[in-house]
């Protein structure tokens, strides 16, 4: 279950991190990382937002 979550993350956070690096550059692999945690945080802040009322 992790597993789909993980790769669900780096898909978005890949589709995300081509927008603004080459998928070919090196540093791909570090901005689709950042990108993938970046868009958890945001999940967590909507959830905790929505909890919230």
């Amino acid at each position: 279950m992790i597993g789909w979550i993980v790769r669900i993350l780096l898909l978005a956070g890949g589709a995300v991190a081509a927008l603004f690096v080459a998928p070919d550059a090196e540093n791909f692999d570090i901005v689709q990382g950042m990108a993938s945690v970046a868009i958890l945080a945001a999940v967590v802040l909507v959830v905790a937002l929505i909890s919230r009322k």
